[in-house]
């Protein structure tokens, strides 16, 4: 049987717990134990010839200069702790239960300490410094850090990044924003089309997001939709064309250098979009999956006049196909212009975000 020896790499207390599981080897000899346990330290480790018990023998371990270095020793590898966000490989459960191991060996019992190393930990940027202060002002236990810190990062998990891949739902409708490559509108511009598909996502309705930072936020980002399928063509409008069935603003899939090869002037081909709370107008914070929100747009032909994209139950046909209509308009906003999104695919940074 192989009891644990000491010899200063493992806190006095939990070493204690450990030799007492053999306890029983001696039955009521506690003498007998308490030697025994005596002989397990390491010889380097001087103790006084007047221990009488087993809380004696352990405060003499804390008092010696290894428990000492033992405890710095745990500092210093909290300091130099690192959260690793599970979207690029780490594991929240583990880095929890050594933070925690690590606060205990060093004997850091302090709420406030404890959050500071805690703190230090998170990648450094708007999102993470934002939310734990926010989190973390009124917490005063233990329990309440890690609940805490345990919603910070499932949140973080559903943030929109940019170029994560994502898809846009139809809320009164349940269906899809959707386009398919090479299938082009027969009136209007006669540009790639986009209109509302299939109830599940299906790589039709799969776009990459980008805002050119890391992450976006309500009221001040400005977002474009590329169609994964298509090559480099991006979600905008044409703003002089009209939609096939209630002559809205068209909505097309394309890019500026193929509108300039088939003899469009690019200036009034626009795919910046903007985003807001469809239920908030005054809504802060960062988009997330399953936002509901509204999309709109400035069509440069009529003057940068703002319009929101909208579906409906109204369908237009190409050929022997019917398609639920996309489009844009001015109008007063309502059901049909609200959309969820959706996040498919986080991406993965590779510097702390």
């Amino acid at each position: 049987m192989d009891i644990p020896k000491y010899n200063g790499n493992i806190h006095p207390d939990e070493w204690i717990h450990d030799i007492q599981k053999y306890n029983y080897m001696w039955g009521k000899n506690y003498g007998g134990f308490l030697n025994t346990a005596i002989s397990l330290v390491d010889p380097t480790i001087k103790l006084s010839t007047e221990i009488r018990d087993i809380e004696e023998l352990c405060n003499a371990l804390k008092e010696n200069i290894s428990f000492t270095v033992f405890k710095n020793t745990n500092k210093r590898k909290l300091q130099s702790l690192k959260y690793i966000p599970e979207s690029r490989g780490g594991d929240t459960s583990k880095f929890i239960s050594n933070f925690l191991k690590l606060c205990y060996n060093a004997e850091i019992n302090d709420i406030e300490e404890q959050k500071n190393y805690l703190y230090k930990s998170l990648p450094m940027n708007n999102y993470f410094s934002s939310e734990f202060y926010k989190k973390m002002k009124d917490v005063n236990s233990v329990n309440e850090l890690i609940k805490e810190f345990e919603d910070i990062i499932v949140k973080e998990s559903n943030l929109i990044k940019d170029e994560s891949i994502v898809a846009l739902k139809h809320i009164a409708t349940g269906k899809y924003l959707s386009s398919a490559e090479n299938l082009c509108y027969t009136t209007g511009n006669k540009f790639q089309l986009v209109f509302a598909g299939s109830l599940v996502p299906d790589p039709n309705s799969l776009w990459k997001i980008k805002f050119g930072k890391k992450l976006a936020t309500y009221n001040n980002t400005s977002i474009k939709l590329q169609h994964i399928k298509s090559n480099n063509k991006f979600l905008g409008i044409y703003g002089c064309c009209k939609s096939p069935s209630t002559y809205h603003t068209e909505v097309s899939c394309n890019s500026t250098s193929n509108i300039i090869n088939v003899g469009y002037i690019s200036n009034y081909w626009d795919e910046n979009w903007k985003f807001n709370n469809s239920k908030l107008e005054n809504h802060q914070g960062y988009l997330k999956s399953n936002d509901i929100i509204n999309l709109s747009i400035e069509n440069s032909f009529y003057n940068n006049k703002v319009e929101f994209l909208r579906s409906h139950d109204i369908q237009f046909t190409i050929g022997n196909d019917t398609f639920q209509e996309i489009v844009c308009h001015n109008e007063r906003l309502g059901g049909n212009d609200e959309w969820c999104i959706e996040l498919i695919k986080q991406h993965i940074w590779t510097i702390d975000d």
